[in-house]
């Protein structure tokens, strides 16, 4: 993209911090890159505050503290009162294992805004399953009450599989009995650590249908309570969905080492360059970066992306899926109906949606290559 046009690109509003992957649980589905970044790779107190400044001073709004688990960071009270020092509104998103009330009363006193908390499920014997660590539903559960009893706004995560699906009704009165304003049912998105694990996780094409009846009829029920959002199977869409609402266009990524990313799995795409924060501030970054303009706008595509009319919509779909699936990152996303590879998507469903659940690789490092 010629820097005339770059320029031209609104600011991000919103900076995913991930300070850390470390975190207790091991979720098969989990976003982190396989290979994961050790603790002694990680961004210092001082350089994340550096950023944080910087995303401000660029125009973001919004600072998503992420893992891993940032309740890992010794250093998470300090740098929440740098981030809201800042001017950033805060939201920590957690498993809530590895805090303790004393702790979150500290992260409110530093100026924390906002708690997004993961659920794995709404029963202590499939949560733990989930997330490979017994005993965390119950430590889940004692933070989710201190939430309430602080008077956070709380968001609940819950990403659905086959494993959960049916559950989803129930999901969401447990989410408004927890107090939750908002809840993002989130299907299964097949990134990270999920694609190892898509024969475990890929829910039957039944589900789907029932997810989407319980999404419809829940919404007016809850409206007046929390919010509902539902990010449906990809696999199962007709089109795809505008990933991250056009690559390079709201957000970016800080990784644990500070390599700065457009999205969650654009390390995945080869030939791309990335740059750090240790290199470059992310100004530059932003609008200069080659990785960020890689895939702006709509002048690197092809048909029948090119001359389609959805194409102000989705933006041609995901650009890593379309690598994982196509083999070409430039390629149509496979979930589209017009796409020439959407037969990849179908023989998936037809093989692996229909089978019988695989086992789980847990979120583990060296558990995807052992």
């Amino acid at each position: 993209m010629p820097r005339d046009a770059a320029l031209r690109q609104a600011p991000p509003i919103a900076l995913l911090a991930e300070l850390t992957h470390r975190c207790p649980l091991a979720c098969p589905y989990c976003s982190n890159p396989l290979d994961l970044i050790a603790r002694e790779a990680e961004l210092d107190t001082a350089t994340w505050a550096r950023v944080f400044h910087e995303a401000a001073d660029l125009g973001v709004l919004q600072l998503h503290l992420s893992g891993g688990e940032p309740a890992s960071r010794r250093d998470l009270e300090e740098l929440v009162r740098r981030a809201r020092d800042a001017g950033l509104y805060v939201n920590l998103i957690t498993s809530g294992i590895g805090l303790t009330a004393d702790r979150l009363r500290a992260l409110v006193d530093c100026g924390l805004d906002h708690v997004q908390l993961s659920l794995q499920g709404i029963r202590a014997d499939i949560a733990d399953r989930i997330g490979g660590y017994r005993g965390g539903f119950d430590r889940k559960m004692a933070i989710a009450g201190e939430v309430a009893r602080l008077g956070l706004p709380l968001t609940v995560n819950a990403v659905m599989h086959r494993h959960n699906m049916d559950d989803l009704e129930a999901t969401l009165a447990f989410a408004a009995d927890l107090g939750a304003r908002r809840i993002e049912v989130a299907c299964v998105q097949f990134y990270g650590w999920a694609l190892p694990n898509r024969s475990a996780l890929l829910p039957l094409r039944a589900q789907v249908d029932a997810a989407k009846a319980v999404v419809e009829a829940a919404r007016p029920r809850y409206a007046h309570r929390m919010a509902i959002d539902f990010v449906p199977p990809d696999y199962y869409a007709d089109f795809p969905k505008a990933c991250m609402g056009g690559w390079g266009s709201t957000g970016l990524n800080v990784t644990p080492d500070g390599t700065v990313l457009p999205c969650h799995a654009a390390a995945t795409i080869p030939g791309l360059v990335f740059d750090r924060v240790q290199d470059r501030n992310l100004q530059d970054i932003w609008y200069d970066g080659a990785a960020f303009n890689a895939f702006r706008g709509h002048g690197w595509m092809k048909d029948p992306c090119k001359s389609c009319a959805r194409r102000e919509l989705d933006h041609g779909g995901c650009r890593c899926q379309a690598l994982a699936l196509a083999g070409d990152a430039a390629a149509a996303d496979p979930v589209c109906r017009h796409s020439a590879h959407r037969p990849v998507i179908d023989r998936i469903i037809a093989t692996e949606g229909e089978a019988p659940a695989a086992d789980f690789i847990y979120r583990r490092a060296g558990a995807a290559s052992g």
